[in-house]
């Protein structure tokens, strides 16, 4: 059994009249009979009763005609759905994100693919920094990375879509809240909480701005991420340096200030350089209208 044997005796079923039904199907009448009745003869039971006036579908006909419309649906729709994957239009995407990217960029990025590729599922896994972000870029274990750069490797290329100023956050009682912005200079005698150093972007844009300012600061406790740094400086225990997403994650005892003489840090959509994915390369081009680059491709590139 083929499934032509299918359509051709359910478009027969559907028409009960075997001329119209061979011109839907563009096929010779007498070939079309010839199939029916192959069919009919493999099944060992009549599907159609035929007259020199009409032709009528008999009982058994009308149960596989249900069995067999349910069948051509689902090959059909198994066509299209392979044909939208094909085509990047369907399917699962895994996107990672880093720090507070999650908090202040996710959103933005999910309303906007439901709308553009409504087919299109988002697996997000949040909280991992851009070196675990590139190692699984290079694996397959994500299609799109939010990160900051530098990225690890020749193999990533990324486009920045932010720049962000590094802000200080302080508990709301401290010395500093009430100054509207601070000098970096202002936290030399500061006990700071940082990010755990390990490969983390913005921890060596801290130590770098202190540097900068003539100072080794005094890194009084250290925070695997950024809603336990905040947690930190809420109770007390130090000062904070922190990207200015970071203002998307309100905490009661905790002001933020900008911060005079700070570095910045980039934000980018990063993806492996040799990937093949279609979902992959139409997610990406779709949010070049989301996430406008932030620098020049020049100054930009990996």
């Amino acid at each position: 059994m083929e499934l032509r044997h299918l359509r051709y005796f359910v478009t027969v079923a559907e028409t009960c009249h075997f001329g119209r039904a061979a011109e839907q199907l563009h096929i010779a009448q007498p070939a079309l009979s010839h199939t029916v009745r192959q069919l009919e003869d493999e099944l060992g039971v009549a599907l159609l009763a035929r007259t020199t006036r009409q032709v009528r579908v008999t009982p058994a006909g009308e149960f596989f005609l249900g069995e067999a419309q349910r069948v051509l649906a689902a090959v059909d729709a198994g066509v299209r759905g392979v044909q939208r994957i094909g085509e990047g239009q369907l399917g699962l995407v895994r996107v990672g994100f880093t720090g507070t990217a999650a908090f202040s960029h996710l959103p933005h990025l999910a309303r906007a693919l439901a709308q553009r590729v409504p087919q299109v599922e988002l697996e997000v896994h949040a909280e991992l920094l851009t070196a675990e972000q590139c190692e699984q870029l290079r694996d397959g274990s994500l299609g799109v990375g939010v990160l900051r750069p530098p990225v690890t490797g020749d193999d990533i290329d990324y486009r920045v879509i932010e720049v962000e100023p590094l802000v200080l956050a302080v508990p709301a009682d401290h010395r500093l809240a009430v100054e509207p912005v601070v000098a970096t200079t202002d936290l030399r005698a500061e006990p700071l909480v940082t990010y755990d150093g390990r490969n983390s972007v913005v921890h060596a844009a801290v130590l770098r701005s202190c540097r900068d300012a003539g100072f080794t600061p005094h890194q009084q406790h250290q925070a695997p991420g950024t809603a336990a740094l905040l947690a930190l400086v809420a109770g007390g225990l130090g000062v904070g340096v922190v990207p200015a997403s970071a203002r998307s994650l309100p905490l009661a005892g905790v002001v933020f200030r900008d911060l005079a003489g700070a570095a910045t840090v980039e934000l980018a959509l990063a993806w492996h350089r040799e990937t093949s994915s279609p979902l992959v390369n139409t997610v990406l081009a779709e949010l070049e209208d989301v996430f406008p680059s932030a620098r020049p491709p020049a100054e930009a590139g990996s």
